[in-house]
């Protein structure tokens, strides 16, 4: 196949280098001339590399070198098969641009925008044949970053999509199709993770280490949200989480933090500017982990019955049976609030703390204080949970503890994505895993837990907290009344002709 790439920054050249190593001709072309001979020559030293890293033989890194074809003029006539523009996020600019391709490329090749943010459907709306366009996706590094979106505008020809999803797939990478909204995909679903940790932090549930360490260690994700954002850039991120928003004409479960305006007018943006939710300047002390002190003296008593309690018994066998004045009272607590379990069971509110049961068998224990919470009784708790895991990370009562409402939010907005049918539900998780680094797709994350048990989180997060963001889905009530797994698709409706 013979494909333009027009634009050589970061995702001109990736996309360039993808495409030549999968055996296409490329030609390059970018509005400024010369910098596509930089762009092959940034290649060619990644070649290079990939020889000396033995990912490659050299005749192989020399084949790749000699399918490139350096355009003097973006609109160059020519028999290619496909174009890819990877310009400015600019409507006009991209409008322009394919509407000059249009002039002088022949009727059957297809043009293929890689924005991230714009509609794909207004990009079209502007050529004589909107028919030819559609999204195509890719992630940075290209590369490295195997998934590509492709997504039809409300105008594109039905083929396309599946001719672009099979030339992704034959080219190394995997395809996901996306209808053209918000965010499309990755980045519609990326909202549940950032957006629910603005949730804790407004509500001082912890500070964004804690809410990073039980991210990883209770969760398994590779980076915490605010470590995450940090890394990005709020700046981006804020921009992103207000525009999805905005596109889903404010939805609750979409809702942005009245906390990130600030922080970016401040410029904690993080990485780029050397400050954001941590220190990242030159010489910035590392945040230690506060030690559990171990005190063994004290009895341990699990309140409660059922598989929770009886999994946080098996976790500490050294507890006993019956409560003492002087115990500590441990409660597993299920999308419900430490404080509740005190006033329902009459237990003793200086010395009863709440246990989130996704940390009981992870590497990091989560325990939950209530304002009547006596510090000493802290100790002795952090002290035994401590016993059999590596770390205790101290949080304040909510309803759902950090983890449970993390994870619930992640669910939540996946589920969303599929009840739409937006996405089908093996492409919202291929996506997600390749391109977020969850640890398994969100609804298969949700199977994991149980949809009827996840629903149960999400009634008793909504009920005690009246908040819309946590209403169930219609997609996971359903599968949990029909006993089916949250990766069920749904059912398939015949189109009718009118």
């Amino acid at each position: 196949m013979r494909i333009r790439v027009i634009g050589t920054g970061v995702m001109g050249r990736g996309i360039a280098q993808w495409a030549a190593t999968a055996g296409h001709i490329v030609e390059l072309a970018d509005a400024r001339p010369e910098a596509v001979g930089e762009a092959i020559d940034f290649v060619g030293r990644l070649l290079d590399r990939a020889v000396v890293k033995g990912r490659m033989t050299e005749p192989e890194a020399d084949a790749v070198r000699t399918r490139f074809v350096p355009l003097d003029v973006v609109s160059a006539p020519g028999d290619v098969d496909l174009v890819i523009e990877a310009v400015r996020e600019d409507l006009e600019t991209k409008a322009a641009l394919f509407t000059g391709l249009e002039a002088v490329l022949p009727s059957t090749a297809i043009f293929a925008t890689n924005t991230s943010s714009l509609p794909v459907t207004r990009i079209a709306a502007t050529l004589a044949d909107p028919s030819r366009l559609a999204g195509l996706h890719f992630f940075n590094p290209v590369p490295l970053m195997k998934i590509v979106e492709v997504v039809p505008g409300a105008a594109t020809r039905p083929d396309i999509p599946g001719t672009l999803a099979e030339l992704v797939r034959a080219s190394g990478h995997r395809a996901v199709t996306v209808a053209d909204t918000p965010g499309f995909l990755v980045n519609h679903a990326g909202r549940g993770l950032v957006t629910e940790a603005f949730a804790l932090l407004e509500d001082a549930v912890a500070e964004p280490v804690v809410i990073d360490r039980i991210a990883r260690d209770v969760l398994g994700l590779r980076m915490g949200p605010f470590e995450l954002m940090d890394l990005t850039g709020l700046d981006v991120t804020a921009a992103v989480i207000d525009s999805i928003w905005t596109g889903f004409r404010h939805s609750d479960r979409l809702r942005p933090s009245f906390l990130t305006p600030n922080r970016v007018a401040a410029g904690l943006l993080g990485r780029k500017s050397g400050r954001g939710f941590y220190d990242h300047r030159p010489g910035a002390e590392t945040i230690p982990e506060v030690p559990a002190a171990v005190v063994t003296e004290c009895p341990l008593w699990i309140a409660g019955a059922g598989p929770d309690a009886d999994a946080l018994r098996a976790a500490l066998p050294e507890t006993v049976d019956d409560p003492t004045p002087e115990a500590v009272v441990l409660v597993p607590t299920w999308g419900t609030t430490v404080s509740a379990a005190i006033a329902e069971q009459g237990l003793p509110a200086s010395r009863t703390f709440g246990v989130d049961p996704l940390s009981f068998t992870t590497r990091r224990r989560v325990l939950a204080v209530t304002p009547a919470s006596d510090p000493d009784a802290v100790r002795v708790a952090a002290g035994a949970l401590a016993v059999g895991t590596e770390a205790v990370s101290v949080v304040r009562d909510t309803d759902g503890s950090v983890a449970q409402r993390l994870l619930a939010s992640i669910v939540s907005v996946a589920a969303s994505i599929a009840e739409r049918s937006l996405a089908t539900p093996e492409d919202i998780d291929l996506a997600v895993t390749a391109a977020l680094g969850y640890p398994v797709g969100p609804l298969a994350w949700g199977d994991r837990v149980g949809a009827g048990r996840l629903l149960d989180l999400q009634s008793r997060l909504h009920e005690s907290t009246g908040d819309p963001r946590y209403r169930p889905t219609r997609w996971l009530r359903e599968r949990a009344e029909l006993g089916l797994p949250l990766t069920a698709s749904a059912y398939p409706l015949e189109k009718e002709t009118p």
